[in-house]
């Protein structure tokens, strides 16, 4: 295909190439801002919006899944798709695993960790079952976790429970609590002497409740437990350092607010936990027991994706953590604050700042998440998720920095109609 046949069939198929002039200029006009000011700038996000390709068939809340890439981030991975595809072989023999280790070393810099104690897998679910599959588990061996946490690592319990015969206790983390106290209580009272792993979401994936995992460590660590964090949403999302949450294990996704391309996620051992878990997927016995590298073998995959981490990452700082989760909070708090007190609408996610970012939930009493999430869609063009368990029914509503007040306004505008019909 040529140059000018390639051009003319992007023309065809509506595609642009990145704003990334607009992208540029937005964010050097607005760097001396406080970040909460420009989250309340529609020009300033407007501008940024340009930079995506956005499907104009529906409303798209449901960014928790999967955030798509900007163009920029878009391009850079067709690129790599490109070079790696050109080097062939010799790339895969030669140097994707150094490539490998430097956007390791760049994502531990966001975690706030050592380049030592963490590796890239393929997502949040891998990064987790790697160590609920891989401690050595005896009979009678007790686990802790949410019924609210994601239900493939419950079922990775499911498995070792039925495999090793562990005793999984399953607390309920309620949508409102009184305090980080009565959070902590709760785990604290599933913990006995048999009890070796704690599993916590930093922040739960169906209602966006940010956890106390700091406080929850602390408290799992006086009764000898280990403690792996569900960190699927957090990462990229909220500021945070790994290590200042105490945890041992800490696992998330890079497709979520990362926007890397699909098929890379994170996996956190503290250097002191290194040795404990078997690898998921065995790598001979070259390596030591402290070399976190031992569990990293998954066989060939996507390498091109390890690359655009880096891309990704550059787009990241660009824009700024700090511009970002303020965007997100702003965003969330814009239709929550909305909605909270009109009549038939429950609010599945804490009304305190701290406690939730971009995410939240919302519901209508006396309508089915499910109907609820086919309506939105049917009758006022918003894609969403049902979720209609672990105490929380509703749909879960995840903008992305994208998102207009515009938009949400008719999120506002939907629920209020349909909650008044009920």
């Amino acid at each position: 295909m040529n140059k000018r046949f390639f051009l003319k069939s992007l023309a065809l198929t509506g595609f642009t190439f990145p704003a990334f002039e607009n992208i540029t200029a937005a964010l050097h006009d607005k760097k001396h801002l406080p970040a909460t000011q420009i989250a309340q700038d529609e020009n300033f996000w407007e501008a940024i919006r340009k930079g995506y390709r956005i499907k104009p068939d529906y409303i798209n809340l449901e960014n928790g899944y999967y955030c798509f890439q900007p163009e920029e981030i878009l391009e850079a991975f067709i690129k790599n798709v490109r070079e790696v595809n050109y080097q062939g072989s010799y790339y895969m023999r030669t140097v994707q695993w150094d490539n490998k280790k430097k956007a390791a070393a760049a994502l531990a810099k966001i975690a706030g960790c050592n380049s030592d104690e963490i590796i890239i897998t393929r997502n949040t679910t891998e990064s987790l079952d790697t160590i609920i599959g891989g401690l050595a588990w005896k009979e009678g061996d007790e686990a802790v976790m949410a019924e609210q946490d994601y239900g493939a690592m419950l079922d990775m319990f499911k498995q070792i429970a039925r495999r090793h015969g562990v005793v999984n206790k399953i607390i309920s983390v309620p949508n409102h609590p009184a305090s980080d106290e009565e959070i902590v209580a709760l785990y604290e009272a599933a913990i006995t002497p048999k009890t070796k792993l704690l599993m916590v979401c930093h922040m739960i994936n169906i209602t966006g409740h940010i956890l106390p995992v700091q406080k929850i460590a602390d408290m799992a660590h006086k009764h000898g437990v280990k403690v792996l964090v569900d960190g699927a949403h957090a990462f990229a999302h909220i500021q945070y350092d790994i290590p200042s949450l105490h945890c041992d294990f800490y696992g998330a996704s890079l497709h979520k607010w990362l926007s890397v391309p699909l098929g890379a996620g994170i996996l956190y051992v503290n250097k002191n936990s290194i040795p404990d878990p078997w690898p998921l997927i065995a790598d001979g016995d070259s390596k030591p027991l402290t070399d976190i590298y031992r569990l990293n073998h998954t066989g060939t995959h996507p390498v091109h994706t390890d690359l655009t981490i880096l891309n990704a990452i550059d787009f990241y700082y660009k824009l700024g953590p700090e511009r970002k989760e303020a965007r997100l909070r702003y965003l969330q708090q814009y239709w929550t604050s909305k909605l909270r007190k009109v009549k038939n609408v429950a609010v599945n996610t804490p009304a305190d700042v701290e406690r939730s970012c971009g995410i939240a939930n919302v519901g209508i009493i006396g309508i089915k998440p499910g109907l609820l999430a086919e309506r939105l869609l049917k009758e006022y063009k918003i894609y969403t998720v049902a979720i209609d368990y672990a105490n929380v029914h509703g749909c879960r509503i995840t903008p992305n920095i994208y998102t207009t007040t515009a938009e949400l306004d008719q999120l506002v505008k939907a629920i209020t109609e349909m909650a008044k019909a009920v």
